[in-house]
């Protein structure tokens, strides 16, 4: 596939709703969403200057990480999170397979991160309404400006509402600056 400039090769899960697990969805409604090729992850990827060199980029809920992927290959310092192991592992496949070096971790973005970076990116994260208040604390928490890859989820209008200023960047993309 091609996005942002950048041709990829993806691994992806053949199916992903093979991938629930009951009891682990009645641990913590743990569904398998990070297993999708989202709209809004392509349109993040498509948005991202072309130019990122040495910029610090962190991608919360970064699923199969193509926006990860593609800012890594624009040069950026890339750490994607994600709490699900087999995403993270199957982004270190893909990240190896692409000759693209970036750094995947399992990390809950409900907990806080503890870095800072330049650039926080979030495609599709707002599926349910109790992500709303942590992925917006996280946001701001991590660094002062986030481009958020809308999917058009019941959940967005009120992220936006308490984001406060939002610009459009492009087609789904919105750009947050929490700080000057």
């Amino acid at each position: 596939m091609r996005v942002g400039g950048v041709t990829l090769r993806l691994l992806r899960p053949s199916a992903p709703d093979e991938l629930i697990d009951e009891q682990v969805f009645e641990e913590d409604e743990f569904l398998p969403y990070w297993a999708e090729l989202w709209p809004a992850a392509t349109a993040l990827a498509a948005a991202l200057p072309e130019r990122l060199d040495g910029v610090r980029v962190v991608e919360l809920g970064c699923g199969l990480g193509l926006p990860s992927l593609v800012a890594a290959a624009h040069g950026a310092e890339v750490t994607a999170l994600d709490w699900a192991a087999e995403a993270i592992e199957l982004l270190g496949r893909n990240a190896e397979r692409n000759g693209i070096d970036l750094e995947a971790a399992v990390h809950d973005w409900r907990d806080p991160l503890g870095q800072s970076f330049d650039l926080a990116l979030a495609a599709d994260v707002l599926y349910e309404q109790r992500n709303v208040e942590p992925v917006l604390e996280r946001l701001h928490e991590v660094a002062p400006v986030a481009l958020v890859g809308l999917a058009g989820r019941p959940y967005e209008g009120e992220f936006l509402r308490r984001a406060g200023k939002t610009e459009p960047v492009a087609d789904r993309v919105v750009r947050l600056a929490f700080r000057p």
